[in-house]
Order: structure tokens, then C-alpha cells, then sequence
């Protein structure tokens, strides 16, 4: 597996761990929002928004345009990419290891079976 930068992911993860910022990044899938928009359901101000805002951007998950003093706000799916491969990659260790139980619980159940027709 190639790994983005370690810099990368974690930047990338520390602004997923944030509740507000994911709420933010899932309203700039429906298209590009202003830092005023992306603060509305949030009881903040403009600078708190903005913070959190600069912590996705920072991260590659947002990219932001500024029109005197309206900042456009736009999802940038790359770093999500990024993630996701990670993710992906140790879901299909995990997978395998379920399946490997699955199969061990099985054939335990059919053993025990087995043995109690006995």
C-alpha cells in the first residue's frame, strides 16, 4: 500500500474528529457555502466559524475563495480520497479476520452439533 504523507493524515484526521467541521464538510457536498452559511446551524461567531473553517482547509478538505469580504467555501475531495484508501485498506484486513472467525464458529457449531446427536 502507498501512504500519503503521514503530515497529510493527520491533518486530514484531526479535522474529521471534530464534529462541527464534519457537519460543515457534509453541508459543502451540496455545493459551495459561504463561512456565514457554514455558521448559521451553529451557535458561533463568524471567527469561531472561521477557525474551523482554516482547520479544513489546512487539511485539503476545503478550499476557500475570497470576494472582498465574503469567503467562498468549496469541498476538495482529494484529502477525503486519501483517507479513504487508508481506511480501506485496514477494512480489508478486518474483513478478513471476521470472515476467518466466521468460518472457526462454524465449524465449531457443526462439531458441537455432531456431538450432542451422539
Amino acid at each position: 500500500m502507498v501512504e500519503p504523507k503521514a503530515a497529510t493524515l493527520d491533518r486530514v484526521f484531526h479535522a474529521l474528529a471534530d464534529p462541527t467541521r464534519r457537519a460543515m464538510l457534509r453541508k459543502l457536498a451540496a455545493g459551495e457555502r459561504t463561512v456565514g452559511e457554514l455558521a448559521e446551524p451553529f451557535d458561533m461567531s463568524f471567527a469561531a466559524a472561521a477557525k474551523h473553517v482554516k482547520v479544513l482547509e489546512e487539511a485539503g478538505l476545503l478550499s476557500r475563495t475570497i470576494e472582498g469580504r465574503t469567503h467562498h467555501c468549496r469541498l476538495e475531495a482529494r484529502a477525503l480520497a486519501e483517507a479513504d484508501r487508508w481506511i480501506a485498506y485496514y477494512q480489508r484486513f478486518w474483513t478478513g479476520r471476521l470472515d476467518a472467525l466466521e468460518t472457526a464458529l462454524l465449524r465449531h457449531a457443526r462439531i458441537t452439533k455432531n456431538r450432542s446427536r451422539k
